[in-house]
């Protein structure tokens, strides 16, 4: 086993390395750019290094500079995470050549499947099932179109590079396939820089199902049983759960074998998982899935794997590079239960899942799962931690494991409720109401559920008078002068025998609410709210909330209500975003501008697309006018900048 590691990457996976390796007894070394210099995975590991600015090209995948901290540090091996430099076969070269260890497989297996049209065509080889599609070289839009029309609309576009769900659109019909294949291109080249595609049968109800895979240096190579990723947004993973609901014998076996048979085409060594589509327009059949794509590398999801095998992946992960044999056989490999994981993202699901930033006032995670329940929590921030526009707003990974799939998605929808984050927009309302889905629960779940469902999983209640009263009372600070055994202090809040009535202005979205706050002597507080709540209500202790700066948070269920308390003295917020003005909802790149100073647009009509995250994000006119300013294309803006200003005149 080696004596001690680096870590080439940041945040919950790193945390999630460095916990192992500290039970094994190895060492660990984080690196960390600008952003990170206080961050959770530096205050963890043994050492860290700083490797450059807070742009992820000038850090995180910088391979020289991280091979030159593992040297300098006396590392003997690096993990890579995911993400970053995980799958780059040039950076395993790098490692390798500096005599460091790699922990994952070789830059041989990497290259075999890193593109995926010349990775079906290798398991085509290998008498592994694929979607039908164009996986050839030539990429002419003419050629491209007419091999759509040959496999039939809809079609699926898709990066030959990287992965989640970057540079992929669905097309419905020929006429929007070039647009949509320039966007698709786009999207490519900035996120894995290669904007060359591969065009795919769109299965009308796909199932994601994968399989966690496994191989060692002498040839070994097993299954840890099959994942269900099909909640997706934006063809992004939201809640993962293993194994993967209505899975038959039949159609295990056959996937199984097909995983374990696809690692061996290539020589496998490390964690890989092997994703299929799965057509469950007529239910799970064992002919009825096809081979998408490989990930060389640990998966995100890879916890509820170790929750329903009883594994630590990443121990294996390490035994396996310092030159053991697999700690299992297939025989030894056995489920039991089931298991969820929920991605917690800073990020606004009723605006489309917009990515947001923000500083985490306020993070509370349960401390116990229900009873018959298990529960981690992966994280990578604590309370006070910024999330950064540099990195994946994720912030945290529920994972829960129960004896069966009712009782684990109790825990779930337990533990997302019992969570509290204040300070950025977060998705656990959307979580929650996912994993309480009529048909998630009963899993019928495809990759189109959550598109289907969105505007109820996303829609949030409007608070409630109760709710409202709290954030009042927490903010008129009339609460931090309860009564006490003080005779004295039943006086606390009265002025000649009479309440003190204290005036608490809120805001929430567009409503301004004025609330009148008054003390009695039973320690209850008497709170009046106007129009459009109109009621007054006793209040005797405070529902579980967050004050922050300028905000207080009440929390109902997995809702998180901010309402922001104005400063009687400061004056009006002059940046607010109006009619004759459009702008950004997030920092980001001006990556294409469509249209020019002085041009009539109509509403809904594209303006231009800002890149963001790696994912673009279309900014439409709002209404009918004439653009007086637009910003210039590869402008890099923050949250707030105006993109556009119309001419003042009339509009509809």
């Amino acid at each position: 086993m080696f004596a001690k590691i680096l870590i080439a990457n940041r945040g919950e996976i790193a945390c999630r390395v460095i916990h192992t390796a500290r039970k094994l007894g190895v060492r660990s070394v984080a690196v960390y750019s600008d952003a990170d210099a206080g961050a959770l995975h530096v205050e963890k590991a043994d050492e860290a290094v700083h490797i450059g600015p807070s742009p992820v090209g000038e850090s995180y995948l910088r391979g020289d500079r991280i091979v030159a901290a593992a040297l300098a540090t006396g590392a003997e091996a690096i993990h890579p995470g995911y993400g970053f430099l995980s799958e780059n076969p040039d950076f395993v070269d790098q490692v390798t050549a500096a005599g460091l260890v790699f922990i994952g497989p070789s830059a041989a297996s990497i290259r075999a499947m890193g593109l995926k049209d010349a990775a079906k065509r290798l398991m085509e080889k290998a008498g592994v099932p694929v979607v039908p599609g164009y996986h050839g070289e030539a990429q002419e839009i003419v050629l491209l179109a007419s091999k759509a029309r040959e496999i039939g609309y809809p079609v699926l576009i898709k990066a030959r590079a990287g992965g989640g769900g970057k540079g992929m659109r669905r097309v419905e019909h020929p006429d929007d396939f070039s647009e949509a294949l320039s966007g698709a291109r786009r999207e490519a080249k900035a996120a894995f820089g290669d904007d060359r595609v591969l065009v795919e049968k769109y299965v009308e109800k796909p199932r994601h199902i994968e399989v966690q895979v496994f191989g060692d240096i002498f040839g070994n190579v097993v299954h840890l049983y099959e994942r269900d990723c099909s909640a997706q947004r934006r063809h992004q993973k939201v809640i993962e759960e293993a194994p993967a609901p209505g899975m038959t014998p039949a159609l295990r076996k056959a996937m199984t074998e097909a995983a374990v048979k696809a690692a061996k085409a290539i020589n496998y060594s490390g964690a890989g998982t092997i994703e299929f589509i799965v057509d469950a327009s007529q239910g799970l059949k064992a002919d009825r899935f096809w081979f998408m794509e490989m990930n060389t590398r640990l998966q995100v999801e890879h916890p509820v794997t170790e929750m329903v095998t009883g594994t630590d992946l990443v121990e294996w992960q390490l035994r396996v590079a310092s030159g053991e044999k697999l700690p299992k056989t297939q025989s030894e490999i056995t489920l039991s239960g089931h298991a969820f994981e929920a991605r917690i993202y800073a990020e606004d699901a009723a605006k489309g899942f917009l990515p947001a930033t923000g500083t985490l006032h306020h993070l509370k995670f349960p401390d116990t799962a229900p009873e018959g329940a298990s529960m981690r929590i992966e994280t990578g921030v604590r309370t006070g931690d910024a999330i950064s526009p540099f990195y994946d707003p994720m912030i945290a990974k529920v994972v829960v494991h129960g004896k069966g799939r009712q009782a684990a998605l109790g825990a779930l929808g337990a533990a997302l409720s019992q969570t509290e984050i204040a300070g950025s927009t977060v998705n656990t309302a959307f979580l929650a109401a996912l994993a309480a889905d009529a048909d998630f629960s009963a899993g019928d779940v495809d990759t189109g559920l959550i598109d289907r469902h969105q505007q109820a999983l996303t829609a949030v209640p409007p608070p409630s008078s109760e709710i409202v009263a709290a954030a009042a009372l927490a903010a008129s600070g009339a609460e931090g002068q309860a009564p006490t055994r003080d005779p004295w202090s039943s006086l606390a809040g009265y002025a000649h025998f009479h309440a003190i009535t204290r005036r608490t202005r809120l805001r929430y979205g567009e409503d301004d609410i004025l609330a009148l706050v008054s003390m009695r002597p039973d320690g209850r507080f008497q709170v009046a709210l106007d129009a459009p709540y109109d009621s007054a209500l006793d209040l005797r202790a405070a529902r579980r909330l967050a004050s922050w700066p300028g905000h207080v948070t009440v929390f109902s269920g997995a809702v998180g209500y901010s309402f922001a308390v104005p400063d009687p003295l400061a004056k009006a917020d002059e940046i607010a975003a109006g009619a004759d003005s459009l702008r950004a909802p997030m920092p980001g790149l001006v990556k294409l501008v469509r249209a020019a100073k002085g041009e009539a647009v109509i509403k809904g009509q594209p303006l231009l697309i800002l890149e963001a995250m790696k994912m673009e994000h279309t900014i439409s006119a709002t209404h009918d006018g004439t653009i007086a300013e637009i910003a210039t294309e590869g402008a890099q803006v923050t949250d707030g900048t105006v993109l556009v200003r119309f001419a003042e005149e009339a509009h509809s």
